[in-house]
């Protein structure tokens, strides 16, 4: 039998308040991240992960002192182990916290896999994401000698599992917050500097074919929605408009608010935080509703499946990792 080794990617968070200092350090460190040469990304690094730890551990103290992501991610790689079968066996590389894919690569090599499906916890492809993880796997593979052939999924905006399970979270919220008045769905991801996109990075082209997608599927007459982006820092202009503000106009407008994280899968301070506390603030008395991420919601852990056996459906015809990869990496 075939022994396959699936490799989920995601972000990672601090385990700890003491983390909290150091995964900024990996975070901003990242060349993916900061483009700037180093020493200067390493001093820069320094001295914005010391300015912002303080901010930053305050956040997680409001979610019990650290991030969740790492039990949520686990149990997406157990449900989509158990989805697969046989012969196949999951692992988790993050990227900035513990465990990262030096000891991911660790763990893959000792299982001795025939082969190796490197799958991204992003369902829309970003150099900032998607093609930082595989490099940090490339390497992390490279030191521990593994030669097994390697399958990298780019990406899944589009496929039809991933559509149903956001659609079937955005339609329930949608009906609740229905009650108080015709909603407006804020389609929210976290954004990223201009000038990467403007590079070739297909994220947020991605992004609103997933909303477009999910709209699609809610077939709602005369649905108000519109896509924006969170989480922005530095003084860098950023793809918008930005969620913070959109919140704003909908309160101004007296219209209930469905926010839909459509870019993140499980839950972390960007949504138990900045979604659920600070933007539910800012809605004021305005009807506030959050959409849980997918998580392990059954149609999402069946588009992960899919892809691992080679379903690019989804892909949202941007070719494939190698065509991502070459286009924002040149």
């Amino acid at each position: 039998m075939t022994r396959t080794a699936v490799v989920l990617f995601n972000l990672g968070g601090p385990d700890s308040p003491e983390a909290v200092r150091p995964f900024l350090f990996n975070l901003f460190s990242d060349k993916a991240i900061i483009g700037l040469p180093n020493p200067f990304r390493y001093f820069l690094a320094k001295l914005i992960s010391k300015k912002r730890a303080p901010i930053a551990q305050h956040i997680y103290q409001l979610i019990g002192g650290k991030s969740p992501i790492l039990e949520n991610t686990q149990a997406q790689a157990d449900a989509l182990e158990s989805a697969l079968g046989e012969g196949y066996k999951t692992f988790i590389a993050m990227r900035y916290w513990h465990p990262m894919s030096d000891s991911a690569a660790k763990q893959v090599q000792k299982y001795n896999p025939d082969e190796i499906i490197l799958l991204p916890l992003y369902p829309q492809y970003s150099t900032t994401t998607t093609g930082s993880s595989v490099d940090a796997w490339n390497r992390a593979a490279v030191a521990q000698k593994i030669n097994a052939p390697t399958r990298v999924a780019c990406c899944y905006p589009t496929h039809k599992d991933f559509i149903s399970a956001q659609a079937k979270l955005v339609r329930a919220a949608y009906e609740e917050a229905s009650k108080s008045g015709t909603p407006r769905i804020l389609f929210s991801a976290h954004g990223l500097p201009e000038k990467i996109i403007a590079k070739g990075d297909p994220y947020q082209w991605q992004v609103e074919q997933t909303t477009q997608k999910v709209v699609e599927e809610l077939d709602i007459f005369g649905l108000d929605f519109i896509n924006c982006y969170q989480s922005r820092v530095g003084p860098l202009k950023w793809i918008g408009p930005s969620t913070d503000t959109e919140i704003t106009r909908a309160k101004n407008d007296k219209v209930p608010i469905v926010l839909v994280p459509i870019a993140f899968v499980s839950e972390h301070s960007e949504t138990l935080v900045e979604l659920d506390i600070e933007y539910k603030e800012l809605a004021g008395e305005v009807p506030y509703i959050r959409v849980p991420t997918v998580s392990t919601q059954p149609d999402f852990i069946a588009a992960l499946k899919a892809v691992c056996l080679g379903d690019e459906s989804g892909c949202g015809n941007c070719k494939g990792f190698a065509a991502c990869y070459k286009q924002t990496h040149g």
